[in-house]
């Protein structure tokens, strides 16, 4: 799989971008640099077996080891401690970002219920692009019965980009299914 996104992105995209935005060098075409794959604990920050389950399950999507964020200054109102775990991180790069763009643009954003493409207005303004997803059960690697609570995930598409404009043509030019506005 990796291998095919990885050739396409050589093979059409470049030449397709470099045409409509006009690069000199091939080194301006704008390209994919991580995948970040974020899940806040909220209410279940107290309790360890919570912790445990959204580590396996994070750690199953992803395909390597989950880093635990810890909170860096208490908050009475929202009773954190410091140092208490408040969600998890992984970060994608290379063969384990494509696999993992190839899996979500081709199996598991097309499980969504209703799914009619996402929305085109996730670019944060300097080209990655954000999207959120409600629960975890349309990845096919984890198991229903497994599953206590539903809890979603926040993906980040980082890339090299200047502008949305061009991010959202690298993103069209991948596969990805974006709505339309």
């Amino acid at each position: 799989m990796r291998k095919d996104l990885k050739k396409i992105y050589r093979d059409t995209i470049v030449p397709s971008l470099i045409t409509e935005f006009g690069y000199k060098n091939i080194e301006q075409v704008p390209k994919i640099v991580a995948v970040s794959i974020n899940r806040g604990f909220g209410e279940a920050a107290k309790n360890s077996k919570e912790l445990d389950i959204s580590l396996k399950e994070l750690a199953v999507v992803a395909g390597q080891q989950p880093v635990i964020n810890k909170a860096r200054k208490s908050v009475a109102g929202f009773k954190i401690r410091d140092g208490m775990p408040v969600g998890l991180s992984v970060t994608l790069r290379n063969t384990r970002m494509y696999d993992f763009l190839a899996r979500l643009i081709h199996i598991i954003l097309p499980r969504i219920r209703d799914f009619r493409g996402i929305s085109p207005t996730g670019f944060d303004g300097r080209g990655n692009y954000s999207l959120g997803l409600k629960d975890q059960l349309i990845f096919p690697e984890i198991t229903y019965d497994e599953v206590n609570v539903l809890r979603g995930f926040d993906i980040t598409v980082v890339t090299t980009a200047k502008t949305d404009e061009e991010a959202l043509a690298l993103l069209k030019g991948i596969g990805m299914p974006l709505a339309s506005s």
